[in-house]
């Protein structure tokens, strides 16, 4: 924590910024150790260039700021108050110098929200921390990665229960109640997303919603999942065969298996993000099912389940140590039903690990 904050004021000294806020959960989580949802409430973290930070929440959740080990100032406040005007109190009270330059979360703070910042601030000007706190969370520390891959055996697991579920005339949503069920027996509180468990030709909806499609043989069984454990996510897909598989839909599944282990080989510290999609795409596009994948190869994963930086072939970045994203390619045929097969991947320093690792070889489940 004191660390992260450390990190955030060396930037701020840089570019002469006198305060920093955070409104946004994930990232008051990222440099507090405290998460929680305050709902309509305001939550915010003032950082100073040259002062200790105030941490404005609910009243509610005062103590338990304390409790997550938040060694600053707590300005916790009832509903009837308005927590801007305690913001500006502690200043007073603080003496803190005028403020030049604030930074504040551009594509999260609402506009009420940048404007009674800007009136408590009268004069600064506003300039984003979006870019830095994103590139500050990009590498994970051994910290984060040891719940990563907890989470991941999460995700491991709810496709286990998944798979154990099918059997023919079974529903999506009645699969889905039963992986979510069976991870809450786990002590899961929260998925990373709403679960997706697919049939036939809804497996070939890319973001399908489950309903009361039966199972049958033949069909394409599309599990895409993942847990919240500690504060951090976890983000799965595997795709089965139910009762049998068709030459065709074993085409299709092995080209989206191949393209994703082409983009895993290349999984390095140094590797352009960019290529990763582009390899990808070059085995699907041969097999000539290029049309049938729609989106990009993946995504960056950590506190959110999606994070920067986007896998898309335009990305110029380049991967480094620490970092945590998503491989999921697919193939989405609306007549024969789609495959994705997306595993969550960490740079080491000699390459990569898969923190998922349920198998992915082409199951027919009987």
């Amino acid at each position: 924590m004191k660390q992260r904050l450390q990190q955030l004021t060396q930037w701020m000294k840089k570019e002469s910024v006198d305060v920093s806020f955070f409104n946004s959960t994930e990232n008051v989580f990222y440099l507090t150790d405290f998460h929680t949802d305050p709902h309509e409430r305001l939550m915010g973290l003032f950082v100073f260039q040259d002062a200790e930070p105030i941490f404005v929440v609910p009243g509610m959740e005062a103590g338990q700021v304390k409790d997550a080990g938040w060694p600053y100032e707590v300005l916790g406040y009832a509903d009837h108050e308005d927590p801007w005007a305690l913001v500006k109190d502690a200043l007073t009270n603080r003496e803190i110098k005028p403020v030049e330059k604030v930074a504040f979360e551009e594509d999260v703070l609402t506009y009420g929200r940048s404007q009674s910042l800007l009136r408590l601030f009268n004069g600064a000007s506003p300039v984003s921390v979006e870019e830095t706190i994103n590139h500050m969370r990009l590498e994970k520390d051994e910290g984060e990665i040891e719940v990563m891959r907890r989470a991941a055996e999460m995700a491991d697991y709810g496709v286990k229960v998944g798979v154990e579920a099918l059997r023919e005339g079974v529903t999506e949503m009645e699969v889905l109640a039963k992986i979510e069920y069976e991870l809450k027996k786990k002590g899961i509180r929260e998925m990373s997303f709403s679960t997706m468990v697919l049939f036939g030709e809804k497996s070939g909806q890319p973001h399908g919603n489950p309903g009361d499609r039966q199972l049958q043989k033949g069909d394409f069984v599309l599990f895409d999942l993942g847990v919240v454990l500690e504060g951090y996510t976890s983000d799965i897909t595997r795709t089965f065969a139910y009762g049998s598989v068709s030459d065709e839909q074993r085409t299709i599944y092995e080209t989206v298996l191949a393209a994703q282990h082409a983009s895993l080989d290349i999984s390095k510290p140094g590797t352009r993000i960019g290529d990763l999609d582009q390899v990808a795409r070059d085995v699907i596009e041969k097999a000539g099912y290029g049309k049938l994948f729609p989106h990009r190869i993946g995504h960056g994963l950590g506190i959110n389940v999606h994070e920067f930086p986007s896998m898309s072939h335009l990305n110029d970045q380049q991967l480094k140590v620490g970092m945590t994203y998503t491989l999921e390619p697919g193939i989405y045929d609306p007549n024969v039903g789609g495959v994705r097969i997306e595993d969550d991947v960490l740079i080491t320093e000699d390459g990569f690990e898969t923190l998922t690792n349920y198998p992915k070889e082409l199951q027919i489940i009987e």
